[in-house]
């Protein structure tokens, strides 16, 4: 099988976020993503171009438009997120975005009905039902497809760092699970889902989704569901292992993190260096501590089994990335890191809320409504 690989300009940027929908009153999720994307149509009837459905019914994701810089990416999804209230306002709904709802019920959601995800529900069963999980999803252009499996592979070493920093589903179904992202852990269910297969080259990429098409495990490219992948389509490379974040500034400083790691790694191999890899026994288990222990995870390094708190090792990345992120116009969505590191992950701030109201769950969701609306706390 021969995959194209469309024309993208290096280091070009595009974020998809992932939003529920739940009851101003309650912090319950509301089935009502039809109805808003209905409400959305253009005179003419036309759909939304950036705002689409997702899985189930009480969400909505919204898709940037391809940009040169991390501030015009969040930018413009910010100001979807500003549509999306103009019609959930009177209705009495709020977006929110984390990894998990707090006291969700699988049983409870109703899933949006297109064949693709009945099929999906078909397959999976359980699993599938279960996939109420919410994420952010960053593209960063390639412009030359050889660059594709070494970069996927080196930003492979670089899972814990951002699973930590985005992590915010330590609750599930009304349970503390004493994971900062049991999200990653639930959603590697899904088949074709998880750390993606040691692969050495483009070619051996084709392999494996031929391989997957002639099985019968996917149709197309897109039911690839791993942590980081390939995007054919949009020539770029796609990180989708970050939970869901619920603001602009952290959702800034990871994309920025994400740019510039691509970006830098793209350098060394037009200097004729390679990237840096580890073994997949050590990248799955830094996925599994950083998912566990999110900010207090120790993560392996490097191939040798060097160690450090994740922690430490953002700062030291902050560091050695900052010329690259002046290069790239996104200094100050790279520093906005350190709101994270200062102030806590989502799952911390979470944990927190709980613990100061007596473990009230509806209490974390009016949190999380607060912090997408009014950003981080001072």
């Amino acid at each position: 099988m021969t995959l194209d690989f469309a024309q993208s300009a290096r280091s070009t940027i595009g974020i998809e976020w992932e939003l529920a929908l739940v009851d101003q009153q309650t912090g319950d999720l509301r089935s009502i993503g039809g109805d808003v994307l209905e409400a959305l149509r253009g005179p003419d009837g036309s759909h939304h171009p950036h705002i689409t459905e997702e899985l189930l019914l009480n969400t909505v994701e919204l898709v940037s438009g391809v940009h040169n810089t991390v501030a015009g990416a969040v930018a413009d999804v910010a100001g979807q997120v500003e549509e999306v209230r103009a019609i959930t306002d009177p209705l009495g709904v709020d977006p929110v975005c984390s990894g998990s709802h707090p006291f969700g019920q699988w049983f409870d959601q109703e899933v949006t009905d297109k064949p693709r995800y009945h099929k999906l529900i078909d397959r999976t069963q359980w699993w599938g039902r279960n996939m109420m999980i919410w994420g952010i999803h960053v593209h960063v252009g390639i412009e030359d497809k050889n660059k594709v499996i070494p970069i996927l592979n080196g930003m492979l070493s670089y899972i814990p760092h951002l699973q930590a920093l985005s992590a915010s589903s330590p609750f599930w179904a009304g349970v503390n699970t004493g994971y900062a992202s049991n999200r990653s852990l639930m959603f590697q269910q899904l088949p074709t889902a998880g750390v993606p297969w040691d692969l050495d080259d483009w070619e051996a990429w084709e392999g494996y989704v031929d391989d997957m098409t002639t099985t019968g495990v996917i149709e197309d490219v897109t039911e690839v569901r791993w942590d980081i992948r390939p995007s054919p389509r949009w020539g770029t490379i796609e990180v989708r292992v970050c939970d869901g974040v619920s603001t602009t500034e952290e959702l800034g400083g990871i994309a920025a993190l994400i740019q510039c790691l691509v970006d830098w790694m793209s350098t060394r191999l037009d200097a004729g260096e390679a990237v840096p890899r580890m073994p997949q026994w050590f990248v799955r288990e830094n996925k599994w501590r950083a998912a566990r222990y999110g900010m207090d995870a120790e993560i392996i390094l490097d191939a040798a089994g060097h160690e450090r708190l994740v922690t430490d090792d953002v700062r030291r990345l902050i560091e050695t990335l900052t010329p690259v992120a002046e290069r790239l116009g996104c200094l100050t969505e790279l520093l906005q890191l350190n709101l994270i590191l200062d102030k806590g992950a989502s799952y911390q701030r979470q944990l927190a809320v709980a613990a100061a109201t007596g473990g009230s769950l509806p209490a974390v969701v009016r949190s999380l409504r607060r912090e997408l609306r009014l950003g981080l706390p001072a």
